[in-house]
């Protein structure tokens, strides 16, 4: 009897390459399990409703499985229709360091690009 194998879809999120980067170097020092996943989605609450979820995570009941650029990554499919399209990018300069999210979804956004409204 064949076992089913879990089906990994493309990304409806994409990242650029510093993003990758740092998402790589996180990853390796971090020393996270085999179990562990990038798991990013949105949730309740932020300045403008909705802030973004990106973090290192097991996956859950409810998760869609994707993979990019070697980097295994589980989303709920329900955050799928807030975030679809959306660029992950790194920002290493001296005004700004972090992720930063460029969402095609959000109709307004705070100040601090971290809070969307949809």
């Amino acid at each position: 009897m064949e076992t089913a194998t879990p089906s990994v879809e493309t990304a409806p999120v994409t990242f650029t390459t510093s993003a990758l980067e740092e998402l790589h170097r996180l990853q390796a020092n971090l020393e996270l399990s085999e179990d562990s996943y990038l798991r990013i989605g949105v949730k309740g609450g932020g300045c403008s409703g909705m802030s973004y979820l990106l973090a290192f995570d097991k996956k859950e009941a409810g998760d869609n499985e994707y993979e990019v650029e070697g980097i295994k990554m589980v989303m709920n499919k329900a955050h799928v229709m807030y975030v679809l399209g959306m660029e992950v990018d790194w920002e290493n300069g001296l005004a700004n360091r972090g992720f930063s999210f460029n969402n095609p979804n959000a109709t307004s956004t705070c100040g601090c690009g971290q809070s969307f409204s949809a």
